[in-house]
């Protein structure tokens, strides 16, 4: 028999499927400054539109959903784990004041099933009209012998803009600032490790039902990232400067939110300010983890941080519900070293 990339296990046929697949899912992403449509070897994307700035820069973030896919197969749902990827991405672009403006996906499969990838490609898809950007390429990557053929991953990256003016750095920070936090859908997609340690990750344990989850196991798990770019967009409308903001993921609240505060300030979080999510105080309890560990990790229930001037509060608050968002006044700006005070 005659070698070929098929029988190599590449099916170069499946790629194209997969390709036609997605097309109606990417065409509803485009924006007016897409030249061209899918299948060239680069996205191209207009850049006119700096010309209204003063001092355009661009941002840009990249990120996967790490271990989470592992549900998504368990569970053979693959239609929101591109939300996930997208999430990651334009969150981080947002945070620094950018509205992202496209987006590339990149999956790695041990075998293209062309129905699947375009239900994983619909998902990106879906995040990208979630956060106005445009899915301008990506890739397909088949790996047969590196992965299993019914596993694949999934990662990303946006490009976002943001005049100069605009970007939010966290430089001007001061003692008796307000920290205000946004509610979160879950564990989001940081952790993952953790809670496949504490929960088994089968079928029959994903499908149990909790009830102080109000849901099966998996469907608090699997609940994908939420998008804040709308909401973040909504602040500066009503005119509010950001002082500063932090996109809860890996590393929880010890981790990410210093990354937003100058030299000589501390943030300080209030514990019971908030709602925390029944399926952390679930993680808690069954893996019976330290409480310090838990704000180390995940996000407790809020996935963005920020700090505002108290003036601007009732501002801020009312333009994160105007977006669909839940936010909550979790604490304040106090004199220290880089540090979160959790009280």
């Amino acid at each position: 028999m005659a070698l070929d990339y098929k029988t190599a296990g590449v099916d170069i046929e499946a790629g194209y499927k997969s390709v036609e697949l997605m097309k109606a899912s990417v065409k509803e992403t485009m924006r007016e400054e897409v030249l061209g449509g899918l299948g060239g070897f680069s996205g191209a994307f207009s850049l006119a539109k700096i010309k209204e700035m003063d001092d355009p820069v661009l941002l840009s973030g990249t990120d996967g959903c790490g271990t989470k896919v592992k549900l998504a197969f368990v569970m053979d749902k693959h239609d929101t784990i591109g939300i996930d990827a997208v999430a990651m991405c334009v969150n981080d672009v947002a945070c620094a004041g950018g509205e992202p403006l496209f987006f590339l996906d990149y999956i790695a499969c041990g075998k293209n099933y062309p129905e699947k990838i375009a239900t994983i490609v619909a998902g990106v898809a879906e995040g990208c009209k979630m956060s106005d950007a445009a899915l301008i390429g990506g890739e397909t990557a088949e790996h047969p012998g590196l992965m299993p053929e019914d596993e694949y991953d999934l990662a990303g990256f946006a490009v976002g803009l943001v005049d100069r003016k605009d970007l939010i750095t966290g430089e001007n920070i001061k003692p008796g600032d307000t920290l205000i936090g946004i509610a979160s859908s879950g564990v989001h997609s940081n952790g993952f490790s953790l809670v496949r340690k504490v929960f088994e990750i089968t079928k029959e344990s994903l499908d149990t039902y909790y009830d102080e989850l109000g849901t099966t196991l998996g469907e608090a798990l699997i609940a994908p990232t939420k998008i804040y770019v709308k909401a973040m967009k909504a602040i500066k409308n009503a005119g509010v400067k950001v002082k500063g903001c932090s996109h809860i993921t890996g590393g929880g609240f010890y981790e990410n939110i210093p990354r937003m505060l100058p030299e000589g300030v501390n943030a300080r979080v209030k514990k019971d300010s908030y709602p925390v999510l029944p399926i952390f105080k679930l993680l808690q309890k069954t893996g019976g983890i330290d409480e310090k560990m838990m704000y180390n990790t995940y996000n407790m229930g809020l996935g963005m941080v920020l700090a505002v001037r108290p003036e601007d509060v009732d501002k801020t608050m009312e333009a994160i519900k105007s977006s669909g968002e839940t936010p909550y006044v979790v604490g304040e700006i106090v004199a220290g070293n880089k540090e979160v005070e959790l009280v």
